[in-house]
């Protein structure tokens, strides 16, 4: 279990998907902002039950918070992966060009890309 890892993605899910602060957060689950600031900081892990909890919470599985997977759900397709890694490039100033059009192209054009990326992601992993 990384805690680092772990502290990481749930710092990221309580901003984006909440706005409580630490204490706030801390307070829904009955847990001291101090608590909720070790998790975050990588320096305490939470048991089982509160990672459940988290994860309830969130609508992500465990093994995302844990940093086993990057899937947030088990419903979450490939292709939603894909669509979420695609947006994350859209947003980078370095390959944005290339997929502007992506989220509203035809559903061929899509498919077609998702290949293309497939194709860049398998080719980055086998030079790692």
């Amino acid at each position: 279990m990384d805690k680092k890892e772990f502290g990481k993605r749930l710092r990221i899910l309580r901003k984006t998907k909440t706005d409580y602060t630490m204490k706030e957060f801390g307070l829904r689950f009955n847990l001291a902002e101090s608590t909720i600031s070790g998790y975050e900081n990588g320096s305490r892990m939470p048991d089982a039950g509160i990672i459940n909890k988290f994860a309830d919470f969130f609508d992500v599985n465990t093994d995302y918070l844990l940093g086993r997977t990057d899937i947030h759900n088990n419903i979450e397709s490939q292709e939603q992966q894909l669509d979420n890694k695609i947006e994350e490039a859209m947003n980078d100033p370095d390959t944005e060009i290339f997929f502007k059009d992506y989220l509203n192209a035809p559903e061929e054009k899509k498919a077609e890309l998702r290949r293309f990326f497939k194709y860049i992601i398998e080719d980055e992993k086998k030079e790692e």
